[in-house]
């Protein structure tokens, strides 16, 4: 069985924001009880990530060791089309997911007690972001 669904989701600019819920319930109103869950970011400035969900101070340092890595506004860069944050997006993307992959068991995302999923909006504005979410199983 397969069951397929699409989400929009808005940022309000650079940061991480919890879709653990949104994807929890795609998987329940599937009625797949053992599978896979394959969730795809289709953009190439937004990322997805696994990440601890308890304390969110983990995901204020990793958005400061990537800005610390990939700076805005950066001389290297040539690819500045729609301003300073905008190859940095495509690099910190490029380092991290565009797509996950979650096990499903009894009808729930077989996420570990600490774990969360996040998107994770490079750029500095807000935007509109759109995700595939494919549930496989049985």
């Amino acid at each position: 069985m397969v069951h397929q669904q699409h989400l929009r989701f808005s940022t309000n600019g650079r940061g991480t924001y919890n879709i653990s819920q949104q994807i929890s319930d795609v998987i329940e109103k599937s009625n797949i009880q053992t599978g896979i869950c394959q969730i795809f970011i289709q953009h190439t400035s937004a990322s997805l990530i696994l990440c601890e969900n308890a304390d969110p101070t983990v995901r204020t340092d990793l958005d400061a060791f990537m800005k610390r890595l990939v700076p805005d506004g950066d001389s290297l860069f040539k690819h500045k089309d729609e301003g300073p944050d905008d190859m940095p997006a495509h690099i910190r993307t490029v380092l991290t997911e565009s797509s996950l992959s979650i096990p499903v068991h009894k009808g729930k995302a077989s996420l570990g007690i600490w774990q969360g999923i996040y998107l994770w909006e490079h750029r500095t504005s807000s935007f509109k972001r759109n995700l595939s979410v494919t549930i496989i199983g049985e």
